[in-house]
C-alpha cells in the first residue's frame, strides 16, 4: 500500500459462474495482474465475485473459511497491492454470511460480513445467509481508512453512518445489482449513481462502488462501476461490460470537503444513542400500548 496522501483505485467489473469458485479464482488472479501491472494501490471486486450472486445455490460446496487456501493464493498474488473480493464465509457452527475480505502482502487484513440481507423483489438473502453484526473500518496507511460495505448496506444509510464515524476516508462498496432485482418501478443503475454521489458530498470521502457485468438466471447486471471524489464529481465510470476502471485520490481533497462540510465533526452521537435507546422500546409498538 501507498505512504503517500494519494491513492490508486481499480475496480474490476466481470462476470462470475454460479458455484464455481475454481473458475472465478482463475478470473481473480487475471484481475490482479491486471491490476498490478497498472500500478494500482487497490482494486476492488464485485460483491460474491468467487462465487457468483446466486452461489448460495450450492452453498454448502461454494462456502469458504477464512482460512481457505484459495484465498491465501489470492492474498498472496496481490502482493502490496490491496484486492477487495466477494465470497460466502462459512463461520464458527455453521453459520454462513455474504462476506467481503481486503487482501495485502499475503494475507487478509479486514473482513465484512453484510448486515443488511435484501429479502424483498428477486433478492433472497435472508433464506441463505447469517446477518452481520458490526461495522468497522481497516487502516489501509496513515490518511486513508476504508470502510467496507457490501451493496443493500449502503441503502441502509445508519450502518454508512456508523462507518464514518468509524473513521473511514474511503468507503468501498462492493454490490452485485441486477436491473430486475427490486422491481419495474425501481431504477436501480440511476439509483446507484445519486447514493454514491451522495454520500460522497455528505461525508466528504471518495466512495468507490463495483458492480458486475452479465446475467445470472433472470437476473441482468448492468455494471456502472465508478469512482466518486469528496465533493461528489464522478472520476471513473465503467459501462456495462467487462473492464477496469482507475483513478487517484488526493487526501487534500478530503480535506478540503470536510473543512467546507463538516458532516462528521457534527455528528451528535450522544443524541443518537439517546434516541435509539428510546426508539427500541416504542418502536412499532401500538399507540394505545404506549399510552
Amino acid at each position: 500500500m501507498t505512504t503517500s496522501k494519494t491513492i490508486t483505485i481499480g475496480a474490476a467489473q466481470f462476470s462470475s459462474e454460479i458455484g464455481n469458485v475454481d473458475a472465478n479464482l482463475d478470473r481473480h488472479l487475471h484481475w490482479i495482474a491486471r491490476g498490478r501491472e497498472a500500478g494500482l494501490d487497490m482494486l476492488v471486486m464485485p460483491e460474491l465475485s468467487l462465487t457468483g450472486h446466486y452461489g448460495s445455490e450450492n452453498l454448502l460446496d461454494a462456502a469458504m473459511s477464512r482460512k481457505d487456501p484459495r484465498l491465501k493464493r489470492l492474498a498472496e498474488a496481490a502482493g502490496p497491492m490491496a484486492v477487495t473480493l466477494g465470497f460466502i464465509e462459512e463461520g464458527p457452527a455453521a453459520q454462513f454470511y455474504n462476506a467481503a475480505a481486503i487482501l495485502c502482502d499475503g494475507r487478509m487484513i479486514h473482513l465484512h460480513r453484510k448486515v443488511n440481507l435484501p429479502t424483498y423483489g428477486k433478492l433472497e438473502e435472508g433464506k441463505h445467509y447469517a446477518p452481520g453484526r458490526f461495522v468497522e473500518t481497516c487502516e489501509l496507511d496513515g490518511h486513508w481508512r476504508a470502510g467496507l460495505l457490501i451493496c443493500a448496506d449502503v441503502w441502509n444509510p445508519a450502518l454508512t453512518h456508523l462507518a464514518f464515524l468509524h473513521g473511514a476516508t474511503l468507503l468501498i462498496c462492493p454490490v452485485s445489482s441486477g436491473e430486475e432485482a427490486v422491481g419495474a418501478d425501481f431504477d436501480n443503475p440511476g439509483g446507484w449513481a445519486l447514493t454514491c454521489r451522495f454520500y460522497a458530498m455528505i461525508y466528504g470521502a471518495p466512495v468507490v462502488m463495483v458492480n458486475r457485468t452479465g446475467t445470472e438466471r433472470d437476473l441482468t447486471f448492468w455494471g456502472g462501476s465508478r469512482i466518486v471524489d469528496p465533493f461528489g464529481r464522478e472520476l471513473a465510470v465503467a459501462g456495462s461490460g467487462e473492464e477496469m476502471i482507475a483513478a487517484t485520490l488526493d487526501y487534500d481533497v478530503l480535506r478540503r470537503a470536510r473543512h467546507l462540510l463538516p458532516t462528521v465533526r457534527d455528528s451528535n452521537l450522544a443524541l443518537v444513542q439517546r434516541e435509539t435507546a428510546r426508539l427500541i422500546d416504542t418502536l412499532g409498538v401500538p399507540d394505545f400500548v404506549r399510552e
